[in-house]
């Protein structure tokens, strides 16, 4: 039975990718940071068969301790601090997180690793965010790194770390360089959650509004179900390497609200959408479309759900979640 152990256990991508492994026969260990997290219930509830380990990706010792326990094949870096917006209130720890937390599990993974650094295989959540001002378009595995957030520079450091430890040490090590990928377990922070909630919302008279920031910012989403299959597949490579994961389709946010109200049988969402400054980023990523082609090729990975059909499913679940919370 291969052994697997996933940081950022919480998030969706660590709920879909588990419930990927453990269909699979794998045994899966789950990093939580800090005992009392609130959302550890959330993972013995929805995955109840993933070993859960208390760590934290800033303190290498208990990534050490992690390993200790786990033992495990492969190992996967989900865990950050990934809402974009907050990374430029909290840059240093956003920094401190998903930049230098990439190195402490990188060497966490070399420790355990020792002499035969073969004995594990090791992915990094990498971001399309790392583009930010875009070079090319679409953009791909030797697009130029050009971020434009503190998330996406701590992002950047992951990457180029993942990378350093493959070529200097011969570690099994792949990025994902994943494209905005949501599902109907995405935090409601998150734009495609915000609207999908508020769509629901509104559809049952709970609320009149939603207020968004920039409505012309295109973006590549994907479904996170889909995503986490192109993680594991890496891994399953001869040798470990990167990898654009996206739909090579881009839409807009007019788009997304468009299919979002018609789902829920609304056709005009002008008239329940008001914008608001304060929701602008300080430096804007205007367009990111990802060439899979790569992932297309070697891995023989293809995403299956639609746009149409993934905000379809996300409004639909958040209808039933709404009209559950009104009872």
């Amino acid at each position: 039975m291969p052994r697997a152990l996933i940081t950022g256990v919480t998030g969706q991508d660590g709920l879909y990718l588990s419930e990927l492994l453990l269909s699979k026969g794998y045994e899966v260990y789950g990093l939580v940071r800090g005992q009392n997290n609130p959302k550890i219930e959330l993972v013995r509830r929805t995955v109840p068969d993933v070993k859960i380990l208390t760590g934290d990706l800033t303190d290498l010792s208990s990534l050490v301790r992690a390993f200790s326990v786990s033992q495990p094949d492969e190992v996967y870096n989900l865990g950050a601090i990934s809402f974009v917006a907050y990374s430029w209130e909290n840059a240093s720890l956003t920094s401190d997180v998903t930049g230098k937390g990439v190195l402490n599990i990188l060497e966490a993974t070399r420790l355990y690793a020792g002499d035969d650094i073969s004995k594990v295989r090791f992915y990094q959540a990498s971001s399309s965010e790392m583009y930010g001002k875009v070079q090319d378009v679409p953009q791909k595995e030797s697009t130029l790194l050009w971020p434009r957030s503190p998330y996406g520079v701590a992002k950047v450091f992951g990457h180029y770390m993942t990378i350093n430890y493959r070529e200097s040490y011969g570690l099994h090590a792949s990025s994902g360089i994943l494209f905005n990928h949501e599902s109907p377990r995405r935090g409601p922070e998150f734009v495609t959650r915000k609207v999908t909630q508020a769509v629901a919302r509104i559809k049952l008279g709970l609320q009149d509004s939603v207020t968004l920031g920039n409505l012309d910012a295109k973006r590549d989403w994907g479904f996170a179900g889909d995503y986490v299959d192109a993680m594991w597949r890496m891994l399953q490579q001869p040798e470990g390497d990167d990898y654009v994961v996206a739909t090579g389709q881009t839409q807009s946010i007019e788009r997304l609200l468009e299919v979002a109200f018609q789902a829920a049988g609304i056709e005009d969402w002008r008239a329940y959408v008001k914008q608001d400054p304060r929701f602008m980023r300080p430096a804007e990523v205007d367009l990111l479309i990802g060439d899979p082609t790569k992932a297309r090729e070697v891995l023989g990975w293809e995403p299956k759900v639609s746009f149409e059909e993934l905000i379809t499913m996300m409004v639909e679940s958040d209808l039933a979640e709404q009209k559950a919370l009104a009872r």
